[in-house]
């Protein structure tokens, strides 16, 4: 588990506390420090500069920052600014800029800092509205082990996360849905979808509008061929996914968001090794918690400390054999309880 995702709740016990599904732009933008800033968003980092989009009227267009030396003096966190990150930025000319503020994040997707040794923190993607893991019905076949590691690393970064079953074209009518039910009987929404009939694209484009979406998922799934379907201004070459996501890309490529031409707040996040991303700081007691069907049984176990792994009178085990809970999840539970990688 190469790279590994920051556990930042200090409660997993609150059901809500990480919900923030509202739409940006209903949120109002704080008071400006001087007549002369300008907001932005950063859409990607080279290292000490930042791509700095101010314009939303022209989304191939970003600012060249850097960050003001007093707020790197006055900040005490381990990653200032990071793509996604809401700022105020004081313009030098056309194409340069500072960042002078830095609004506070509301979600962030994080990670341990790759070659620390100390528990610091390494910031993906701050405020992601959603995570959107794609899969396809076929060609390649569907991985459920890998479809429910990225369940759980949504769930243990706090984003509301739905699941996008492409190529149901290539399969038996009926037969997608049925082998993806549990998931939409356990609360999640699950997209099918199609290039060719159409099917699911009116969905996906609701989806994905006025939000930031992080996309996750297998390559050869047609991500690319989605959001040609989804937005055809952008016309990106089938197939050519790493150009647009870099997916299959080595994981130290940084990430960056790529605006969406329909509605200003529409952006797409690549996030580099999202295909690898491991489980940082969980302790094993609290994995359960990241399980949605199990959270609601979690304390009727005889054993307070029950890791539902062969401990008797276990909810979570009577729930699998009575059918509640299906045994493909519970043994992905399993597998992540033991840090197996399949």
């Amino acid at each position: 588990m190469a790279n590994r995702v920051k556990n930042r709740r200090s409660s997993l016990l609150e059901d809500d506390v990480f919900a923030h599904s509202e739409k940006r732009s209903s949120r109002p933008r704080p008071k400006r420090d001087s007549a002369n800033l300008v907001h932005g968003i950063v859409m990607r980092a080279r290292g000490h500069h930042f791509d700095v989009r101010t314009d939303l009227n022209d989304q191939h267009r970003a600012r060249l920052c850097e960050i003001r030396g007093r707020l790197r003096a006055e900040k005490n966190v381990d990653t200032l600014v990071a793509v996604g990150d809401r700022v105020w930025v004081l313009p030098d000319g056309d194409e340069r800029g500072l960042i002078e503020r830095i609004d506070e994040r509301t979600t962030q997707l994080s990670r341990q800092q790759p070659g620390s040794k100390m528990d610091a923190e390494d910031v993906i993607i701050a405020n992601p509205d959603q995570a959107l893991i794609v899969f396809a019905a076929a060609d390649p076949e569907p991985h459920p082990r890998m479809l429910d590691r990225f369940l759980v690393v949504a769930e243990a970064n706090g984003l509301p996360a739905t699941i996008c079953i492409n190529k149901t074209d290539l399969v038996e009518a009926g037969s997608t849905q049925e082998q993806f039910a549990h998931y939409e009987r356990i609360g999640y929404h699950v997209i099918y979808a199609s290039t060719k009939s159409g099917e699911g694209i009116e969905a996906l484009r609701q989806l994905l509008l006025d939000k930031v979406t992080v996309v996750a998922g297998p390559s050869g799934v047609g991500k690319s061929s989605l959001i040609n379907a989804v937005y055809p201004d952008l016309n990106l070459r089938v197939g050519d996914v790493s150009e647009f996501l870099h997916k299959g890309k080595h994981t130290t490529r940084s990430p960056q968001l790529f605006a969406l031409p329909y509605g200003e707040e529409s952006y797409i996040a690549d996030t580099p090794g999202i295909r690898e991303l491991g489980l940082f700081d969980i302790d094993p007691s609290n994995l359960p918690f990241y399980f949605v069907e199990m959270k609601p049984l979690l304390h009727d176990c005889h054993f307070p400390s029950c890791t539902h792994d062969h401990e008797p009178d276990c909810a979570i085990r009577r729930a699998v054999e009575s059918g509640k809970i299906s045994r493909s999840r519970y043994e992905s539970y399993l597998k992540l309880l033991h840090g197996e990688d399949d």
